[in-house]
């Protein structure tokens, strides 16, 4: 029988690097080898299959379209090959070894330095690798496997997950101090002004939760979305520039310490986000996930 040579997962590791760098150089530091390193190990990878997958000039990294294809591929054997470990893991002992999260950055800090204590004295063999990124990113990193869990904020489009609901968290309409209705306990939403309401930019999943539990079409036509974080819209709020919303987790956790802004629930039936732990459906790691939603819930 004729010898058969396969690719190695390296090479593939390679191959999936540099597509999603489009660079040499980035693409070995994320590797953590030498850009002559990866340069060789993608050309031998090449010489095995006989095939060209990348046109390399001295400015363009260019996938031809079986390269493209074939990186695709790989990056579904990797995932494939980093589940056979997470099957070993989930077998031993819970919540321990490596585990990549990603949170939204209207969850990551706010609740991050509540849990992070906690699993580091209940899970001490959890190693736990953290990255802030919106949504959007999120899951696709999720579903490349870039990552292993999304700690999001539902609902949200992310594609064939499970999900465990942690918590629900309010909607809150926050004033300049000397602006806030004095008689309404709670705000509804025709009661906001659309000219003045600053919300964060496209790609956050707040400000579709926001629009959507008010349906006002007009809001979400007149709104200023220009806020990069709920900080910078805060402090936008107190020099009186206009109104937002804000999670109550964020007033929990103290955006409001030493502002002069006041805030009001949002009175209207959706006025809701659901917090959750996604992951990719029948993971090998389930049982992990879902203790880890409970280790989360169970800090609120």
């Amino acid at each position: 029988m004729a010898a058969t040579y396969l690719p190695t997962l390296k090479q593939l590791q390679y191959l999936v690097a540099l597509k999603d760098h489009g660079h040499f150089g980035r693409a070995a530091e994320a590797c953590f080898v030498t850009q002559s390193t990866l340069s060789a190990g993608l050309r031998e990878l090449e010489t095995l299959i006989g095939v060209v997958l990348v046109e390399r000039t001295r400015r363009v990294v260019r996938f031809t379209p079986l390269g493209d294809s074939i990186a695709d591929k790989a990056r579904r054997v990797l995932r494939e090959a980093e589940e056979l470990g997470d099957m070993a893991r989930a077998a031993g002992q819970p919540l321990s070894g490596d585990m990549r999260m990603s949170v939204i950055p209207t969850i990551a800090p706010f609740m991050l330095p509540r849990i992070l204590p906690r699993l580091r004295k209940d899970y001490p063999d959890l190693k736990l690798f953290l990255r802030e990124e919106p949504s959007g990113p999120a899951c696709e990193g999720l579903h490349n496997g870039r990552t292993d869990c999304v700690l999001l904020a539902l609902p949200y489009a992310c594609g064939e997950v499970t999900s465990e609901t942690l918590f629900e968290d309010r909607l809150f309409v926050a004033y300049p101090s000397g602006e806030v209705p004095s008689a309404l306990p709670a705000i509804p939403a025709s009661a906001i002004d659309e000219t003045r309401l600053l919300l964060l930019e496209d790609g956050h999943c707040l400000k579709d939760h926001a629009l959507g539990a008010c349906n006002r079409p007009e809001l979400r036509a007149e709104a200023t979305m220009l806020g990069t974080s709920l900080h910078t819209i805060v402090q936008m709020v107190d020099n009186g520039l206009g109104i937002t919303m804000l999670p109550e987790m964020a007033l929990k956790a103290g955006i409001l310490d030493n502002t002069n802004i006041t805030a009001r629930p949002l009175d209207e039936i959706n006025a809701v986000r659901r917090i959750a732990l996604v992951w990719r459906r029948a993971s090998p790691r389930e049982k992990d996930f879902r203790l880890m939603a409970k280790a989360l819930a169970d800090v609120q």
